[in-house]
C-alpha cells in the first residue's frame, strides 16, 4: 500500500500539498492509525462515517484487512480532491496505469479478439461450437483477472499471455460446463457481470459479453462497475468507454467489427453500464442494499469476477477451504458464477485432496495468482 501511494505521487502531476499529504499516508500505514474523511461534500460521506465509526482509534494494523484496503484507496481520492464541489468526476490517479495495460497487452488482445470472432461466426450453427466457445471464453475471463494492477504495475512484462490449455490443471474447481449448460438452457435471457479489473481483463469480459449478445444467448446483459477508482485498476463505466475506443482506434480490423458491436449494443440499452456505490464499500456481499439485490434478480445468472469481489462474497473471513460455497452465498436471489485467481488467504469448495496436491506443488498457491476456480451457486 506504502507503495501504492508513491506511485500515485510519481505518476500525476498533483500539488507538492497534496504529494505531501500522500507520502504522509505511505508513511504512517506501517504503524499510524486510521484517520476520518474531512471532505463532507463527498457523495459517499456519511456512509464512510458509519463504516469507520468501529474503527476509531484504532492502529491500520489492527483494523480487518479488507476495510483497511478499500479505506486507504477511498483515502487516496480524499487526498487527491477527487471529489470536489461542483465537479462530478476528478482525476484517476491511476489513470496512467489502466492506459499502460491496455497497450502493453495489445499483441495478446488481438490475437484473442480473432480468435472470438471466428467463434462467433460459428455461433449460427449452434450446438457444440456453442458450448465449446462458451467455455474457452469462460477461461479468458478466469485468467485475464491474473493482470492486476493493484499487484503488479503495468510496466512490468506483459502478463497476459497464457495458454489456455496449459492452464487447465490450475483450475482448483472448474464448473465451466454446468455454466455453460445453464447459459445455453435459460438463452435469451439477462446475464449480470460484477466487474473486476479494467485493462485486458475488462476486453476478456467483453469478448464473452459480446458473444452472449450477438450469438442470442442474452438479450441484455450489465455491465455492475466501480463509481470512482479503487484498487489501481477496478473498472468505472469511462474505462468501458475508454477501453473501446483504444481498441477502435488501433484500425485492426478484428478490433474493429468488436468494437463496433460493443457501441452498437451500448447505444440499444443491450449492453447496460451501471454503478453503485456498494462495490467501493467495505461490505460483505450479503450486507447488499435490497435495491440492489432486486436488481440482481432479474437475472437469470450474476457472474462475479475477480479476487477483491471473491473476498467479497465470502465477507473476506478466513472459512475452511472444504467449506460448501453454497452454503455462504445463500443470500443472493439467482445463480451465481465466481471467475476469480487466488491472490489472497480466502477460499471455499475446495476437496481435501485438491487443497493437499496444490500446497504440495505451490507453496504460495493461495496468493500468487497462479490457481483459480469457476464456481457455480445455483
Amino acid at each position: 500500500m506504502p507503495a501504492i501511494a508513491r506511485k500515485v505521487i510519481a505518476e500525476n502531476n498533483f500539488s507538492s500539498e497534496i504529494n505531501t499529504s500522500l507520502e504522509n499516508l505511505a508513511t504512517e500505514l506501517p504503524a499510524g492509525y486510521v484517520q476520518p474523511l474531512l471532505n463532507k461534500t463527498a457523495v459517499d460521506f456519511l456512509a464512510w462515517n458509519t463504516y469507520l465509526e468501529l474503527y476509531k482509534g484504532q492502529r491500520w494494523l489492527d483494523v480487518p484487512w479488507f476495510f483497511a484496503e478499500t479505506y486507504f484507496f477511498r483515502l487516496i481520492l480524499e487526498i487527491t480532491n477527487y471529489f470536489r464541489p461542483g465537479v462530478s468526476q476528478g482525476v484517476d490517479p491511476f489513470e496512467l496505469q489502466k492506459s499502460q495495460s491496455l497497450e502493453v497487452s495489445l499483441d495478446s488482445i488481438i490475437l484473442l479478439c480473432g480468435q472470438a470472432n471466428n467463434w462467433l461466426n460459428k455461433s449460427q450453427l449452434k450446438g457444440e461450437s456453442n458450448q465449446a466457445a462458451l467455455i474457452a471464453l469462460l477461461y479468458f475471463a478466469l485468467w485475464g483477472n491474473r493482470v492486476d494492477l493493484s499487484l503488479w504495475s503495468a510496466s512490468e512484462s506483459d502478463r497476459s499471455r497464457f495458454d489456455i490449455q496449459t492452464q487447465l490443471a490450475h483450475i482448483l474447481v472448474n464448473d465451466a460446463s454446468q455454466v455453460t449448460e445453464l447459459l445455453t438452457n435459460s438463452q435469451g435471457g439477462r446475464i449480470d457481470f460484477v466487474v473486476d479489473n479494467a485493462g485486458f481483463e475488462l476486453v476478456c469480459d467483453l469478448f464473452l459479453v459480446d458473444f452472449l449478445l450477438s450469438s442470442g444467448l442474452a438479450d441484455r446483459v450489465y455491465l455492475h462497475l466501480k463509481p470512482h477508482p479503487t484498487f489501481v485498476s477496478d473498472a468505472m463505466i469511462k474505462d468501458v468507454h475508454d477501453t473501446i475506443s483504444f481498441l477502435a482506434a488501433t484500425g485492426n480490423q478484428q478490433l474493429t467489427s468488436f468494437t463496433q458491436r460493443l457501441q452498437d449494443n451500448i447505444a440499444s440499452g443491450r449492453l447496460i453500464l451501471s454503478e453503485d456505490y456498494f462495490w467501493t464499500s467495505p461490505l460483505a456481499f450479503w450486507e447488499i442494499p435490497n435495491y440492489l439485490k432486486n436488481e440482481l434478480a432479474n437475472a437469470s445468472l450474476v457472474i462475479v469476477k475477480g479476487d477483491a469481489n471473491y473476498r467479497r462474497l465470502l465477507g473476506d473471513r478466513h472459512w475452511d477451504f472444504t467449506t460448501n460455497i453454497a452454503d455462504i452465498v445463500c443470500y443472493l436471489p439467482v445463480p451465481m458464477v465466481a471467475l476469480r485467481t487466488l491472490k489472497s488467504e480466502v477460499a471455499v469448495g475446495l476437496k481435501p485432496e485438491v487443497i493437499e496436491k496444490v500446497a504440495k506443488s505451490d507453496s504460495s498457491w493461495l496468493t500468487n495468482g497462479q490457481w483459480g476456480v469457476i464456481q457455480l451457486v445455483v
